[in-house]
């Protein structure tokens, strides 16, 4: 544990043991939709869910990026992993991201992706709420995973017709915000 970090971050006015729950939880939601995307994108076949198909994989590795970048800092911060599957898999941030009943309806698959960005989104605003000023590293973590998720939320919420987000699929490259915290 980086000791002076977690005393800075304290002195700084965060209530460590909160915010490290809270990267604990959305380090669940990174790792369990991962699992989920990998079964939705499975599921992805046909003229419509072709389409998406590779969006899908696209936030599906950029979410295991996630899950790589937060653990680190959670270390950093006293924190840990469960040392249970289930039980992390239980704490995560956001619901899982299961198929819908019908798995061939891409609609329906398309709400679970979006729905599930919206809940990251909403995750990753709250720990920059809490850390903006106040702990610089995880501010700029947590703001690197929210510009992805974004990006995660316009793709499939244009492909419900939800209007034009101005973001496009990126081509080679994951993870543009978050890698410089997986060297």
């Amino acid at each position: 544990m980086a000791q002076v970090a977690r005393e800075m971050v304290a002195k700084a006015g965060v209530n460590v043991d909160q915010l490290v729950e809270l990267l604990v939880k959305n380090a669940a939601a990174e790792l369990t939709t991962f699992y989920y995307y990998t079964i939705l994108r499975v599921n992805l076949i046909g003229l419509q869910g072709e389409g998406i198909k590779e969006i899908a994989e696209t936030a599906r590795i950029e979410d295991r990026n996630h899950f790589e970048a937060l653990v680190p800092r959670i270390y950093e911060l006293g924190g840990e992993l469960p040392a249970d599957m289930k039980t992390f898999h239980d704490m995560s941030a956001c619901p899982p991201a299961s198929l819908p009943k019908d798995p061939r309806d891409v609609e329906s698959l398309l709400h679970v992706l979006v729905d599930a960005e919206r809940c990251a989104v909403r995750g990753y605003s709250q720990i920059c709420t809490m850390t903006a000023g106040k702990d610089h590293r995880t501010y700029d973590l947590a703001l690197a995973i929210l510009n992805e998720e974004i990006e995660h939320e316009s793709w499939f919420s244009e492909f419900l017709g939800e209007g034009p987000s101005g973001h496009f699929l990126r081509r080679g490259e994951t993870s543009p915000f978050v890698s410089k915290f997986m060297k």
